[in-house]
């Protein structure tokens, strides 16, 4: 018996991440021109913005949201906007607070952004305009961007000097 009371107590302490729920949080699609839009000949340019957030909404889980907005303009007038957050719910236990964060930014997004491509694409199509194909994210790359900047910062505002 005492060895099945050490056992749990060892999968309680084992680091578990599972999937509850991915699911779509918003979407928005615009096209301020309307059919005009349609008649130019396109010399498009596409710009693109992407965040994440995350919350703890009960004990060890985890909301995670990517937001991705595409604007695609040609010259000074925007052709559309598409925007869609895409979010879920995940089961995060037994990771150390350095561990917690690199999770949330990297593997939680990693996750959800496929999702978020294909809703994007279906979206655009069924607009009428070309396929919207967005290349991979490396999330961990802009993770560690992020701490680095951050460290940087931290370390630029810690000589009392304003800039």
């Amino acid at each position: 018996m005492a060895k099945k009371d050490t056992d749990k107590k060892q999968d309680a302490e084992q680091p578990q991440f599972s999937i509850q729920r991915v699911y779509l949080k918003d979407l928005s699609f615009e096209t301020p021109q309307g059919p005009a839009a349609f008649k130019k000949k396109l010399q498009p340019k596409v710009s693109q913005d992407l965040n994440t957030k995350s919350n703890q909404v009960e004990e060890g889980i985890f909301e995670v949201a990517l937001r991705v907005t595409i604007t695609m303009t040609d010259d000074e007038d925007t052709i559309y906007i598409v925007e869609a957050e895409q979010a879920g719910l995940f089961n995060i236990k037994g990771f150390t607070d350095e561990q917690l964060p690199q999770i949330l930014n990297t593997t939680c997004p990693g996750i959800l952004f496929p999702y978020l491509r294909e809703t994007l694409d279906n979206v655009v199509t069924k607009g009428s305009f070309p396929a919207l194909l967005l290349p991979p994210i490396n999330f961990d790359a802009l993770f560690a961007n992020a701490v680095q900047q951050a460290a940087a910062e931290a370390n630029q505002g810690g000589d009392g000097t304003q800039h």
